[in-house]
């Protein structure tokens, strides 16, 4: 077993906690294994629920490139993660328990859902090292606005769990002591649903970010076409 990524399957449940003491930081070997379980996941999975150990979610990524090359490496590791979130047909479900920084705030913010404790800290501290964070803007603007994603990568300001609720970082900020059992419903409601509906409301949603208005009408209505019919014949 690697201890740093320990994953539990659990039928159409599977469970990923970060264990790297003391701050949970990710490694490159960290990036490639769970980009390979998102983008091969075990037979029957429907839901990830991702969370981290010793009352930290994650505070980043360790950064050991010594070498341009190893700095491609390390590039093409994050991007091939950022792009499994996004595109696996798991539904993941980010646990923040604990602080979160930089990497480990956009692993829980590229979740399908993610839910935070009010009380946790979450920034993008990058410009502390003198380091815009361009892998971070990619995603962000989109899901918290210009003048927000400016803002938490222009001061590498922390903030709360309730503050990210407000700006659409996360879906739901919750009192620490009730987290695990308001994530427990969670992923009990997302197991109630065919796996194929999350799957097709997932494609749909990265497709309808790349169409304009137009586009995006013709295309819903294709595929409502198209799923009316193939509901009827089930």
């Amino acid at each position: 077993m690697n201890e740093d990524l320990v994953i539990h399957e659990e039928g159409a449940l599977v469970r990923v906690q970060i264990s790297r003491p003391p701050g949970n930081l990710f490694t490159v070997e960290m990036c490639v294994r769970l980009t390979t379980l998102l983008t091969n996941p075990p037979e029957g999975a429907h839901v990830l629920r991702l969370s981290g150990s010793g009352g930290v979610f994650c505070r980043g990524r360790e950064r050991p490139a010594e070498s341009v090359e190893d700095l491609h490496a390390e590039v093409r590791a994050l991007l091939g993660l950022n792009e499994a979130l996004v595109k696996t047909s798991l539904v993941t479900v980010a646990e923040v328990g604990g602080d979160a920084a930089g990497f480990g705030t956009g692993l829980a913010a590229l979740c399908d859902v993610a839910l935070v404790a009010s009380d946790a800290q979450l920034s993008f501290p990058e410009v502390t090292i003198d380091l815009a964070p361009s892998l971070v803007l990619a995603w962000l603007t989109p899901m918290v606005g210009r003048r927000n994603a400016f803002w938490l990568t222009a001061t590498g300001r922390a903030i709360s769990g309730d503050e990210a609720q407000a700006v659409g970082l996360v879906n739901q900020a919750v009192p620490a002591a009730e987290l695990s059992a308001r994530v427990d419903d969670v992923v009990a409601t997302l197991l109630q649903y065919q796996p194929r509906v999350h799957r097709e409301i997932k494609e749909m949603l990265r497709i309808f970010a790349t169409l304009d208005a137009d586009q995006s009408n013709t295309f819903a209505r294709d595929r409502l076409v198209l799923g009316s019919l193939a509901r009827r014949r089930t």
